[in-house]
């Protein structure tokens, strides 16, 4: 099967990313499932290992989803004691996701699995194409950013 702009200038480059993602997103499920973890439960423990302290909003719109969507999820991983909410300092009606010890080493496992998964879906692409993908896609959601922001 063919792709649109495969061969041509013409493909729309946010279809092609979207075609990507699902059929990674896919791939990925696949590893998690083997630590009872969806892909939004997975990035919400990235994310907060990075930054705790995120809303139930802020992680909403970092996955893409509701913020019921979120709130969901998140209620999930506080069930199994993975994160903790808390109240937020300066807002009274939203709080704070931090990762538990547990959910930090949930994620610890889980990394490893995620990450050769992803190095077997690069296998076939060069040091320099692997390196300019992530530059692309750097470059790219620091684009996106700054038109949020303007």
């Amino acid at each position: 099967m063919s792709m649109p702009g495969k061969d041509d200038d013409d493909g729309v480059v946010s279809f092609l990313v979207r075609h990507v993602w699902l059929g990674m997103r896919a791939a990925i499920e696949d590893e998690l499932d083997g630590f009872g973890l969806t892909v939004p439960q997975f990035a919400t423990l990235l994310m907060l290992d990075h930054l705790p302290g995120m809303s139930i909003a802020e992680v909403a719109r970092a996955c893409g989803s509701t913020r019921q969507a979120a709130n969901e999820m998140a209620a999930g991983l506080q069930a199994r004691g993975l994160v903790e909410r808390s109240p937020h300092p300066t807002d009274r009606r939203a709080h704070q996701l931090s990762a538990t010890e547990a959910g930090r080493e949930m994620l610890r496992k889980a990394q490893p699995a995620v990450r050769r998964r992803e190095e077997e879906l690069e296998a076939g692409l060069s040091p320099e194409l692997r390196a300019a993908g992530r530059e692309w896609m750097l470059q790219m959601a620091a684009a996106c950013v700054l038109q949020e922001k303007g």
